[in-house]
């Protein structure tokens, strides 16, 4: 975009002779116009007299004040590099803008102008240079004052891009355009005189980097690889830069991927971050507007994250003028979000021409080789089977690895020792369900094999389903199953069985057992009665878990379950489509998911087919619960011989889960006691269980066992001996 005229030598400092000269010639003919008087007059400018009267009146209409030819610029200067000529090719401005420029910029380098230009527009007051002045200044005849006076309307090149700001008079309402004071834009003077300092109103989410490094250096996924540019594209002189969005989950390696394509060109990035423009000094829209233009003026390229923060609602002006700015092509651009790219259709002007790249959460093979580079560049050694485990098991994005990796080598140095493998693994967990944990409950892993009291073959299949995660990463990378399976890499299951059957026991062991978090997401309160709101609900937490490298368990599906049925009306439609939203993220989930119910005939065949494992927890048999009395018993608890287990389980059909409440209740009431746990304690406890779960025992239930709760603690501790 080469303004017409505009020429290499055009530098600042033969512009500012070349206004020297203009300021020259001005001067002489003030002093003829104002009179000798005019130099001592202390009321210059601030009233008016007949003479002056006559002297406005005898110029014509529109007729330049000093009108005459402007000088020629001058020669090439080797004292200051064409920042000026650059300007005029860059933004498309004519010699007359250049010269507009230098007029504003005049003050903020040599502070005598201020004296001149209060003198040449005859007010003291007035030390900025006025539209009206610039215009006498450079205009030889009215007609060309007309025509010189477009290039400072609002949408020509100065003002349009930013370049020059007029500064009205707050003073003075409805004051009209030759009145209004000029002023060059900072970052536009920090560039001529050759400064390289950043906006401030984007220091809270802008910074400039030098990029290093190259594409072929990064382990990237070959979907990504795939669709990134060569590195000869766009590279060429007058070739359209590339403009790209990269999708997918936050993480660091986006940005690696945008500092290597600046590199492989030579030019500086600037990476903005919008998710944290929140508090900047400008509005978003703005900030979008200045960023783009600080990238241009550094001849550089631009990285731009949290592009979703964009989308709808206020910041939608913001989305358009980033779809405005994209569109220009001017720098190699690079956006980031997690959301598909979806500018406006409506929006007026050239399309963006945006390329998708996707980022999805680096499989395992890219996992691993981020975890030996970062290893590599921290000095950590780690054996062979530490590495599979840890890009096998830990579903981290770059930027978590290299905070595991860091994390491990700080701990270890506190001792002075080295970080082990084990340092390294408990680094990777330590990283995973940050986003998860506010919108679920982590659940502590305490229980192993042994506290399952099963059947064998429910035990089975638990077993089978911790296969199946334990050897997925061989199966689906090394086997080639994942190059067939579009859905389903995961591990999806189902518990069926009656409220305390074990359950959520089950998804403690499992977690445990493959070294991973439990996460406990209670779907009734997921649930919403706003008609779409629960799978928003559940859509924020499939996302949240996506690094979770966890066990989702979904808790009271009933909530979800117990809605299913017969279409009758728009919400039983709606209820059916929150089943089909949860069973489809559960089967695209690339984690272990496990939903909890009571209701398996509400679920369709359709839908158990997407499952990997049901898994039937039926009420336990005479024989498990008398295990379970035991079991639940601690080892050091002070149990009286007379306790009868057997009694116990023969006569009550209760879950685990009842039991264990029972002989939990029933300590609290021999410790109050001050005795031991006897079988009045755990009769009494039998009873008020049963009073929770909304059933009545009689007397005859309690069998040989009744006369227990017609005991007065208050007499007699329940646990003395008879």
């Amino acid at each position: 975009m080469d303004g017409p005229g505009v020429t290499e030598g055009f530098g600042l400092l033969p512009a500012l002779r070349r206004l020297d000269a203009l300021l020259g010639r001005a001067m002489d003919t003030a002093a003829v116009v104002y009179g000798p008087q005019a130099a001592t007059d202390p009321y210059r400018g601030l009233a008016i007299g007949p003479d002056e009267v006559d002297r406005l009146l005898s110029r014509g209409p529109g007729e330049p004040l000093f009108g005459a030819d402007a000088p020629a610029a001058d020669g090439p200067d080797d004292d200051r590099g064409n920042e000026l000529a650059w300007l005029g090719r860059t933004f498309g401005l004519t010699p007359l803008d250049l010269d507009l420029l230098v007029i504003a910029a005049a003050p903020e380098l040599d502070l005598r102008y201020e004296r001149l230009y209060a003198y040449l527009q005859d007010d003291v007051t007035r030390r900025r240079p006025s539209v009206d002045l610039a215009l006498n200044l450079l205009c030889p005849s009215a007609a060309a004052r007309l025509t010189a006076r477009g290039r400072v309307a609002a949408d020509a090149p100065l003002v349009r891009h930013g370049l020059l700001h007029l500064l009205p008079d707050p003073n003075q309402p409805h004051q009209p355009l030759l009145s209004q004071a000029m002023k060059v834009d900072e970052q536009i003077l920090h560039l001529l005189i050759g400064q390289s300092v950043l906006d401030s109103r984007l220091a809270r989410c802008a910074r400039f980097v030098q990029p290093r490094g190259s594409l072929a250096a990064l382990p990237l996924d070959p979907e990504t690889l795939r669709a990134l540019p060569r590195p000869a594209d766009g590279a060429g002189p007058g070739s359209a830069l590339p403009r790209l969005y990269f999708m997918g989950p936050a993480d660091t390696v986006q940005l690696s991927v945008a500092e290597a394509l600046a590199a492989e060109r030579g030019l500086p990035l600037l990476v903005t971050e919008l998710e944290r423009a929140a508090g900047a000094a400008a509005p978003l829209e703005e900030v979008v507007r200045i960023a783009f233009r600080e990238a241009w003026l550094r001849r550089g390229a631009i990285f731009v994250s949290g592009v979703d923060a964009l989308d709808g609602g206020s910041a939608s002006g913001a989305y358009d003028r980033l779809v405005q700015e994209v569109a220009a092509g001017r720098v190699l651009t690079v956006l980031a979000g997690r959301k598909p790219w979806a500018p406006p259709t409506h929006r007026p002007g050239d399309p963006a021409g945006v390329a998708v790249v996707p980022f999805p959460v680096p499989a395992a093979g890219t996992r691993r080789a981020w975890w030996r580079r970062e290893l590599e560049a921290r000095g950590v050694t780690a054996g062979d089977r530490a590495v599979e485990r840890l890009s096998g098991q830990y579903r981290l994005p770059v930027w978590r690895i290299r905070e595991a990796v860091a994390t491990a080598r700080n701990r270890a140095e506190w001792t002075g020792a080295r970080p082990q493998d084990e340092d390294l693994l408990a680094a990777a967990r330590a990283q995973c369900g940050r986003e998860l944990a506010s919108l679920s409950r982590k659940v502590e892993p305490g229980y192993a094999w042994d506290a399952l009291i099963l059947p064998e073959e429910v035990l089975t299949q638990l077993r089978e389903l911790c296969d199946q995660v334990a050897h997925r990463q061989r199966v689906l990378e090394q086997w080639g199953f994942g190059r067939v399976l579009a859905l389903g890499r995961g591990v999806c299951a189902l518990f069926v069985g009656p409220s305390g059957t074990g359950k959520t026991m089950a998804a403690d062991v499992l977690a445990g057992e493959l070294g991973l978090d439990l996460y406990k997401i209670d779907l009734a309160t997921v649930v919403s009665k706003y008609i779409g709101e629960t799978e928003k609900n559940l859509e924020r937490i499939f996302e949240a878990a996506e690094s979770a490298n966890a066990v989702l368990f979904f808790d009271e599906a009933d909530a979800i379950f117990g809605k299913r049925s017969e279409v009758r009306d728009a919400h039983d439609r709606y209820a059916n489509l929150e089943v089909a939203y949860l069973l489809q993220r559960m089967e695209s989930y690339d984690g272990i998911a496990i939903l909890a119910t009571n209701l398996r005939e509400n679920l369709d065949s359709a839908f158990l087919r997407r499952l990997h494992f049901i898994v039937e927890f039926p009420m336990p048999t005479e024989r498990y619960r008398e295990r379970m009395w035991r079991q639940f018993m601690p080892a050091g608890a002070p149990v009286n011989d007379t306790v009868d287990f057997a009694f116990l389980a023969g006569r009550f059909r209760l879950s685990g889960g009842n039991i264990k409440n029972i002989v939990l209740s029933s300590a609290y009431r021999a410790c109050a006691d001050g005795g031991r746990i006897g079988m009045a304690h755990l009769v009494r406890a039998t009873w008020r269980e049963h009073q929770k779960i909304g059933r009545v025992l009689s007397e005859d239930d309690m069998g040989e066992y009744a006369a227990l709760l017609a005991e007065d603690s208050r007499d007699e501790p329940l646990g003395a001996e008879r």
